[in-house]
Formats: C-alpha cells, sequence, structure tokens
C-alpha cells in the first residue's frame, strides 16, 4: 500500500469518525429535547459554546499550518505530512463545529430572542463573514493539497488574524449587547 493511500485511508476513518460523533451529538440533543424540554435551552447554549470554541481553535490553527506549509518545498516530507494535519483538522474538527455551531446558534437565536436586537444581526452578520474565511480556509486546503498554493506565509499569518478580529466582535456583541 503507498502512503498516499495510506493517507487517503486514514482520512476517510477521521472523516468517518467525525459524522459518527455529529451523530451521536443530534441523538443525544434530541434526547435532551424530549426529556427534558424546558432545560433544553440551556444544554443548547453549552453545545453552542463548546462547538464556537472547537470551531475556533481549528480556525486559528489552520492558517498556523499554512504558514509552515508555505515555507515546506513542495513534495517534501514536511509538506506532505502538512497536507494530512490540514485535511484531518478541517474534516474531523472545523466542519462539523462549523455546522453545530450554526444548528444551535440559530434555534437559540429564534428560541431566546425570536430574531430581534441589532445586535443580535450584527453578531450574525459576524458569524458569516467567519463562515465566508472558513470557506476560503477549506479551497485553500484543497490548494494546497494539490501544491497550488501561491501566497507567501506572510499572507497566511496575516489571514491568521481574520478569525481573531471577527471572533473579538462576536464575544462584544454577544455579552455587552451594545445595540
Amino acid at each position: 500500500m503507498t502512503s498516499q493511500n495510506i493517507q487517503s485511508s486514514s482520512g476517510s476513518t477521521a472523516a468517518k469518525r467525525a459524522v459518527i460523533s455529529v451523530v451521536i451529538l443530534v441523538v443525544l440533543t434530541a434526547a435532551l429535547f424530549y426529556l427534558a424540554p424546558d432545560g433544553f435551552y440551556l444544554w443548547a447554549k453549552a453545545i453552542h459554546v463548546i462547538a464556537v470554541i472547537s470551531w475556533m481553535a481549528g480556525m486559528l490553527y489552520l492558517p498556523r499550518l499554512f504558514v509552515y506549509h508555505a515555507e515546506a518545498e513542495k513534495g517534501s516530507v514536511q509538506s506532505e505530512t502538512f497536507k494530512v494535519m490540514e485535511r484531518r483538522l478541517l474534516r474531523a474538527i472545523i466542519n462539523p463545529a462549523m455546522t453545530v455551531t450554526w444548528v444551535f446558534g440559530l434555534w437559540l437565536a429564534w428560541k431566546g430572542f425570536g430574531f430581534s436586537g441589532g445586535w443580535l444581526h450584527a453578531k450574525i452578520a459576524a458569524v458569516l463573514l467567519m463562515s465566508g474565511v472558513h470557506g476560503y480556509l477549506s479551497a485553500s486546503v484543497r490548494r494546497f493539497a494539490e501544491d497550488r498554493n501561491e501566497k507567501p506565509s506572510r499572507h497566511w499569518r496575516i489571514v491568521n488574524e481574520i478569525p481573531t478580529v471577527l471572533m473579538i466582535a462576536i464575544v462584544i456583541l454577544v455579552v455587552v449587547k451594545p445595540f
């Protein structure tokens, strides 16, 4: 078996584990919703915060991997290792965390606030921007995997700051509710 086949096989295993984890989360969430509907809001909020933390961890780490990957020689062992790390991080952590964040966030916005409040609309706009950054990083994982990255490490150092700025804005909007 070639190293490419091994990487592909282990990547699909990681993706399967991510899918299984999301399915388990959905089943447990449904059970909570039906068994304890009065306390579900707090559980939903906890799950949302956990998903946000996971999403942000990945969104901060992936561009950092790109910084080092951009400096690695194409086709080198180091470059191939970064490809595996980036793909697994995206598929097993970032994508599921973003999905759970959106699902529970929208439910909380509907249930808790009826989608009202200027701060909430601004927060949703900031999360949409974060999702756009997520899409850019996802496309970049594909470009790196195909050895088509043309951006220098300095670009990725700057991109690494975008999720941080958006996260700060989102937290301020949620906690302070300035408008």
